[in-house]
Formats: C-alpha cells, structure tokens, sequence
C-alpha cells in the first residue's frame, strides 16, 4: 500500500511541475504561439523517446529483482518441471521480443524525426521484409502451440495405469471437501439431489451403491508422496477451479459434470518445508507477523508453509476464503491417517441403522 502512495505523489507532483511549466510558457509575452512542432521540439520529443525507454528496461530490471522472490517455488509435482520450462521459455521470447522491438521503435522515432526542409518517403511495400516479420512470428508461435498441446496432452492423460489413489473434490461455497474411494479404489455414485444433511450426507453419496460403503469423506486432504493421484472433482452450486499452485494443477469444477485431473506429488510437505525458497518466505512473513503481534493486531500468528488447495474462480464474497490445508507424507504415514478416517458406511449408514432402530422402538 505504500508503494502504491508513493507512486500516486510522484505522478501528482509531476503533473503539477508540468502544469506549471504551461503556465510559465504561457506567461511569456515573446513566446511562440504556434502549435506546429519545430525542430527543436522534435529533438525534444527524440530524445525524451530515449528517455522513456530508459524508464521502460529500468522498471522492468527493477520488478524482476524485487518481486522475483514472490514468484512459486520449484514445483512439487511430477509433471512441474516441464510445465515450467515452457512458461520459462515464453518469457525469455516474450522479453527478448519486447526489448529488441521497444529499441527500434524509440530508435527509428528519433532517427526519422520531423526537420525542416526533409520530406518523408512514401514507401509502398517490401515484400521481402513482410515475408521476414510473418513467417518468424508463425514459426515461433507454431512451435510454442505445439509443445504446448504436448504437455497439455501429457498432463491430462487421466488414467488408470501405476494404481492411482482415487480422490473427489467436492467445491461447494465456500469451501472444500475430499473424498477418498476407500480400499476398492473406486468411487460410489453421488448426485447433489441425494444430499441429506440430517444424516451427515452432505455430498449425496447413493446409500445403495456398495462401491459407497468404503468412501471417506474428510475435511483435509492427505497425499502420499510418489503415487499418482487421479482427481475427480464436482461442484454443488456455481463454477468453481481447483487451484494447487504446487503442484502446478488446475481445474475447473463445473455443476451437473465430473471434470478430472491428474499429478503425482514428489515432496512431501516436510522436505518442501526446507526447500530455500520455502523458508525465505516464512522468514518474511514471519517478519511481518511479529510486528504485527507487536502492535496487537490481528494475524500475527506465526506461519508454517502448507501446501494449498484454492479456487481460482471468483464466486461469491466469501471467494477468498475457500482454501483447505494439502499434507504430502511418506506411504506409512497416509496409510495410518487414511486408517483413522471413518468410512461412509461407519459415519452415515450406520447412524442411519441406528436412528430408525430408536425410531422403532419408540
């Protein structure tokens, strides 16, 4: 926020001196009232083009060094590092492209700018030069779009090869919830018309699917580290899109469909924990947070990283609050977590048993 004040008082501050400026011209009896630029005017106008691309490669030199750390750290999925090669690879194209044509652009502005007595050259076409400036962009894009369409179909290749664990997220506002398909490996059907919240059905899990009777639904995803994850994802009400920035995963969650998606994780949450990156960040939060515990203001706990499941879509007022915790652990350790859960059949059917039990014998 105060780089943002600052920035406002530089740009009133030069406004005012530039008004000012006007006036003082305009207080001057012997100044030239003409409004045709002359050639000073554009040596003036020549040289502040090189200044203003000063400004542009010097902002951009700054925003890379500053606010480079705020960018994700290496990637926690298998599938991370090719997907990140290929965003590397547009910017440095993009950039490379962008400082080259910024320089000729405020270059050839001032060096054909307006003299007195030169007459400016009407040149129709070079078909040489259009073939040249069409036919590099087409390749360069073309290639782009075609390791673009590799990885996509690379990382979308949902299947069910390497015994995937198969899991569900439901998105619902504002929040989350998984469900794991028990020791079959397979999911029950569900529909929102079967929600039920008096039995604690709050997916709407079919009662009479036996492939039900094993799910586990729970409120903190837990994920073993090196086995691949299939992720089937519903949403109750509006568009929402699983977002899992570590693991370079997204996806939208649409009503009345099951979209899918799939990645294997390969760190847990305790080998990321150390990554540099990582504990630079906590570092500067925490920073953050003790002088905000300092002053007695709210959040100003200290933080542990986490990884973390978002919506990336904007849907409601309580958008910015629909997060749940990830954990990435060991086989053993999901094993033991998973074993803990109660199943569908423990947590709903049978509460449903015994309520029609006491019912009876009432």
């Amino acid at each position: 926020m105060t780089t943002v004040l600052i920035l406002a008082v530089l740009v009133l501050v030069a406004i005012a001196i530039w008004q000012m400026t006007k006036i003082f011209e305009l207080s001057q009896l012997k100044a030239e009232t003409s409004q045709i630029a002359n050639d000073s005017d554009n040596q003036t106008n020549g040289y502040l083009l090189f200044a203003f691309l000063i400004f542009i490669y010097a902002i951009t030199i700054f925003s890379f060094y500053n606010y480079g750390k705020f960018l994700l750290p290496e990637a926690a999925s298998a599938h991370g590092d090719e997907y990140d090669s290929l965003m590397l690879v547009s910017f440095v194209i993009i950039f490379f492209v962008q400082t080259i044509t910024q320089a000729l652009l405020h270059y050839f502005g001032y060096k054909y700018r307006g003299k007195k007595g030169n007459k400016a050259l009407f040149y129709a076409d070079n078909d040489k030069l259009e073939f040249i400036w069409t036919i590099i962009p087409v390749v360069v894009l073309a290639g782009l779009i075609l390791w673009g369409l590799y990885t996509w179909t690379t990382i979308m290749d949902v299947n069910d090869e390497d015994d995937p664990l198969v899991v569900e997220l439901y998105a619902q506002q504002f929040g989350w919830t998984a469900r794991y398909a028990g020791e079959d490996n397979v999911l029950g059907d569900a529909n929102v018309r079967m929600i039920d919240i008096n039995k604690a059905n709050i997916l709407g899990l079919d009662e009479g699917d036996s492939y039900a009777a094993d799910d586990v639904v729970v409120k903190e995803l837990h994920l073993p580290v090196g086995r691949k994850v299939n992720f089937k994802m519903r949403s109750q009400d509006v568009l929402h899109s699983a977002y899992m920035p570590h693991f370079r995963a997204q996806m939208n969650c649409v009503p009345g469909m099951i979209t899918e998606f799939s990645f294997t994780p390969i760190y847990t949450t305790a080998e990321m924990r150390q990554n540099p990156d990582i504990k630079d960040k906590v570092r500067r939060t925490n920073e953050i947070r003790s002088e905000r515990a300092a002053n007695g203001e709210p959040n100003s706990d200290p933080w542990e990283f986490d990884y973390i499941l978002l919506c990336n879509k904007i849907c409601g007022k309580s958008h910015y609050n629909m997060q749940m915790k990830i954990v990435v652990e060991t086989q053993e350790e999901y094993e033991k977590w998973i074993a803990d859960q109660g199943t569908f059949a423990e947590t709903v059917l049978n509460q449903g048993d015994s309520d029609t039990a006491m019912n009876g014998v009432q």
